[in-house]
């Protein structure tokens, strides 16, 4: 048997019957797993998941620091203290942020400490410099003047015009967290907060999920590139990008490798080209039925299949190269590409990295201007506005565009997709249905 005939033997089964979105979805999830955990520095690791519990080493302050700029005191020494008859204290000394050697606070005493700063013996309040008089024999100050505008500021003495009471003003050591509590736990994407709690407990490097890396091509001879000029016949390009910024936000590292010309040698080189850097490679185009669908001819080691969708019908799912890296085909139409994106490319996306949510959120909303067709026996992704529920009413989806897959406009202006189901060929007014959120 030719090559030819074999690779039509092997996709004549997937031609010949039409699949379910769920089939397909399963179908895939079935061949991908979550990337091997590696060790990476906080920084590379923002976005990705968190393979390991991680407990806190030591108390969290791990001492007793000061909340304000202002004064370490003995609350004896100010419990009288009024704007009339303030408390007149002996200034020992300045403590700064990071000090290490602390002057002791004792009767009649006060130290001039800064936010962040150890609190030092004896002192068991803070009283904020706008209480005080600065060291300036004068009424209460709104700041301190600068260290080098005034050296001497850390001696001779302050008037306290506000009692304060003990503890007041002092972050005390652990009171963020003690030693050995569970910070962060494994599955945790690490944003920006997670990233500096771990810098905060002194971790240099954390073990993640790494984020997939997809490269993402367009192929037609008619893509012309942004900011190029599209002649008779030619559009520009928009999958290439919709699909690389998709697949940012769902968590990967994407790269746009832009349109391939309608050639199954210069498709199959780039595809091989891309594949040293890619865990997912997407292509949009080419996986319908007629005489120049590039993805179809190049790529025999991909499964084309005919699903029971509008808009997406065609799709292409297969692994390829050493590695065997996954790669999906999606139909070429714009929203086309973009739902089949969401539906089937996202889940793999967020498999591979581990996370817990793997697909989009589902709720239920009412439709109030209903569906008046839908094709029977295809599940139907109309794009949608949804509102979730107030206090006056329940939630609400408006269809946004017609239902042409060429329809990009509408595509920018949705944050849902309306679900009608297979057996179902027209939505009532005020009918609830399934919504897929976007956002």
């Amino acid at each position: 048997m030719s090559s030819t005939a074999e690779r039509a033997a092997d996709r004549g089964p997937d031609q010949d019957r039409v699949w379910t979105v769920a089939e397909h979805l399963d179908d895939i999830l079935g061949h991908v797993h979550p990337l091997e955990p590696i060790e990476l520095q906080l920084l590379e690791a923002q976005g990705c998941v968190l393979v390991e519990d991680v407990t806190v080493p030591g108390a969290l302050p791990p001492f007793d620091n000061s909340s304000m700029d202002g004064y370490a005191v003995r609350t004896a020494d100010v419990a009288a203290a009024t704007e009339d008859h303030p408390a007149v204290l002996t200034v020992i000394g300045d403590i700064a942020a990071g000090s290490g050697d602390l002057p002791a606070v004792g009767p009649g005493e006060a130290a001039r400490i800064m936010t962040g700063a150890p609190v030092p013996p004896g002192g068991q309040a803070i009283v904020p410099v706008e209480w005080t008089d600065g060291g300036l024999d004068s009424g209460p100050v709104t700041h301190m003047p600068a260290r080098g505008s005034d050296p001497h500021g850390g001696s001779g003495r302050v008037r306290v015009f506000r009692p304060v009471r003990e503890g007041q003003h002092v972050r005390t050591r652990g009171s963020d967290a003690d030693a050995g509590e569970l910070a962060l736990r494994a599955g945790t994407v690490l944003g920006a907060s997670q990233l500096g709690l771990l810098a905060a407990l002194g971790r240099a490097t954390v073990m993640v999920r790494p984020r997939p890396r997809v490269v993402v091509l367009s192929t037609g001879s008619e893509l012309v590139q942004p900011g190029e000029e599209a002649g008779p016949g030619r559009i520009h390009d928009s999958n290439s990008f919709q699909l690389t910024a998709a697949a940012r936000e769902a968590g990967a590292i994407a790269y746009r490798v832009g349109a391939v010309a309608d050639d199954a040698a210069t498709l199959r080189a780039a595809v091989e080209d891309q594949l040293v850097r890619a865990d997912i490679v997407v292509t949009s185009g080419g996986v319908s039925v007629g005489a120049y669908d590039v993805v179809k001819e190049a790529m025999h080691e991909v499964h084309f299949r005919k699903l029971a969708m509008q808009p997406g019908k065609p799709q292409g799912f297969g692994r390829v190269g050493p590695e065997n890296t996954p790669l999906m085909a999606l139909p070429g139409n714009p929203v086309s590409s973009y739902v089949s994106f969401e539906l089937f490319v996202r889940p793999v996306i967020r498999t591979m990295l581990g996370s817990a949510d793997v697909h989009r959120t589902i709720a239920q909303a009412v439709c109030p201007e209903g569906v008046a067709s839908s094709p029977k026996d295809r599940r139907q992704f109309l794009r949608g506005w949804y509102e979730p529920a107030t206090l006056d009413g329940p939630a609400t989806v408006s269809p946004v565009g017609g239902a042409g897959s060429h329809l990009i406009k509408a595509m920018a202006h949705a944050n849902a997709l309306i679900v009608v189901p297979e057996d179902v060929t027209q939505v009532a007014p005020g009918a609830e249905v399934d919504v897929v959120l976007l956002a």
